[in-house]
């Protein structure tokens, strides 16, 4: 919602003041198709030869995303660190019993509870690789945990670079802006026999590919890499608390010790309460 605000309070106040200043939105509609072919044409050009097939779908689908905002929210975070607690109650309690939730989630009941979880691909092997990982190893929770700090690191790498990808293109729009301009400018020269008047129009036209490469970079394809690189940072720490609570379980540490490190891990704004997190925690254990 803020998203959808910014753009149209950026595109209000920079045309609102343009109009209010005198000046004339004519010269610019006319140019303005010719000049999006050419910025517009070459941008989408570079971004396709610069970047892998996944990037690219990757960024397209990364605006829709930086609209909509964070996929993980607050309630996320608990069911996690529930599910969690769950886990590593029946690992600690009777290893063989958590071995059908972890090798077929899908019908594991502990994970069908927390559906939004269980429909993310990441979430779910990250957690079932690491207990299957443990459970074959436990003499050596270090080699674990290096592995899954490596896999997370892996994960937020490959995650960046959608808003990379558009930033470089942010970062080409002003020089694809100035080739418009120039190409405008031989195009007037070429007609330098012609009056004031209409050299002036067209001057004015050139000075457009200059105004919307400037415009685009930084007024649109900028912030929405900005915004998808922040989304995209919440997203990654949702593993991160993940990460957390599997690698105190490694340690055998308390299970309410090793859920309280998660949610202490996780960013304050979307950080569960301690006392929201306890009774969802005693909610369970009465139902267990």
């Amino acid at each position: 919602m803020l998203g959808m605000i910014g753009i149209v309070l950026t595109f209000a106040m920079v045309f609102g003041g343009y109009i209010l200043a005198g000046g004339k939105l004519g010269v610019i509609l006319h140019s303005l198709p010719y000049e999006m072919m050419m910025i517009g044409g070459a941008a989408l050009g570079s971004f396709l030869l610069s970047n892998e097939t996944a990037v690219i779908k990757h960024s397209l689908g990364g605006v829709v995303r930086a609209l909509k905002g964070p996929q993980w929210r607050e309630a996320d975070l608990q069911d996690v660190l529930c599910l969690l607690f769950q886990l590593l109650r029946i690992a600690k309690a009777n290893p063989i019993d958590l071995e059908s939730h972890i090798e077929d989630p899908e019908n594991s009941p502990i994970f069908q509870a927390f559906p939004r979880i269980l429909a993310d691909g990441h979430a779910v092997s990250l957690i079932t690789d690491t207990l299957r990982s443990a459970s074959l190893n436990y003499d050596d929770p270090y080699q674990v945990e290096e592995m899954l700090s490596q896999r997370i690191s892996l994960m937020s790498e490959e995650a960046m670079h959608a808003p990379h990808a558009l930033q470089n293109m942010a970062d080409a729009l002003p020089a694809l802006g100035i080739v418009a301009a120039v190409l405008g400018v031989i195009k007037t020269m070429s007609a330098i026999d012609q009056p004031p008047e209409v050299l002036g129009k067209m001057i004015g036209g050139a000075l457009v590919g200059t105004f919307l490469g400037v415009f685009l970079a930084y007024a649109l394809v900028a912030p929405f890499a900005q915004r998808l690189q922040a989304v995209t940072k919440q997203d990654q720490s949702f593993y991160d608390v993940i990460k957390s609570v599997l690698v105190a379980g490694l340690h055998q540490h308390a299970t309410n010790l090793c859920v309280e490190v998660g949610r202490q891990t996780a960013p304050e704004h979307v950080r569960p309460s301690y006392g929201d997190l306890e009774n969802a925690l005693r909610d369970l254990k009465r139902a267990a």
